[in-house]
């Protein structure tokens, strides 16, 4: 998909969105996308971290790359929740799906501690100029016993949008990113 041809269509659901008879912006939330893949871990616990996003990925607004590479966003179009608040619960959940383990955000809700912590830091998160939504960054896993193995691995995730994406497909692509990158941290950093 063009880049030119995504702008003109987020341009044209904004300019909608604006004519509304109440004016108000539109709310996308992202769908639950429940992995397939089941990945046996060597922790019974996990606490995952507040996940660290860019600046443009951590407004409400939806973020999109335009034909010149620039970044823009839209007052019309806006997540239904906070990214930043969104994304951590979204990670959690999956690797709670994909792991049978007890996954939670921070901060931890149980008296004891868990077995191991995640730390996911995105360098980039938006629909690349190939029309392809990327995810990338590193993410981190650390035994909190202070035994164990301390993992720091470096992601480039990608999920392909149709050629007529809607906010709805880019909050789609969202969540298949997040599912996929929880099965890349099970099986290559909770092992």
């Amino acid at each position: 998909m063009s880049k030119t041809r995504l702008f003109t269509m987020m341009a044209a659901v904004a300019l909608l969105a604006g004519c509304s008879g109440a004016g108000r912006p539109l709310l996308y939330p992202v769908p639950v996308v429940t992995p397939s893949e089941k990945v046996r871990i060597s922790y019974g616990s996990v606490e995952v971290r507040v996940v660290s996003l860019p600046e443009y990925a951590a407004l409400s607004e939806m973020a999109f790359q335009t034909a010149d590479g620039g970044i823009e966003t839209s007052k019309s179009l806006l997540w239904a929740d906070n990214p930043v608040r969104a994304m951590t619960l979204e990670l959690s959940r999956a690797l709670g799906q994909i792991t049978g383990a007890t996954v939670a955000s921070e901060p931890w809700p149980f008296d004891s501690v868990a077995d191991a912590r995640v730390e996911v830091r995105i360098e980039e998160m938006l629909t690349d100029q190939s029309g392809q939504y990327r995810l990338s960054g590193q993410y981190f896993v650390g035994p909190t016993n202070g035994e164990g193995r301390m993992r720091a691995r470096v992601f480039s995730l990608l999920v392909p949008l149709a050629v007529d994406a809607t906010p709805v497909a880019l909050a789609a692509a969202r969540g298949q990113v997040i599912a996929d990158l929880a099965v890349l941290i099970a099986r290559d950093g909770l092992r």
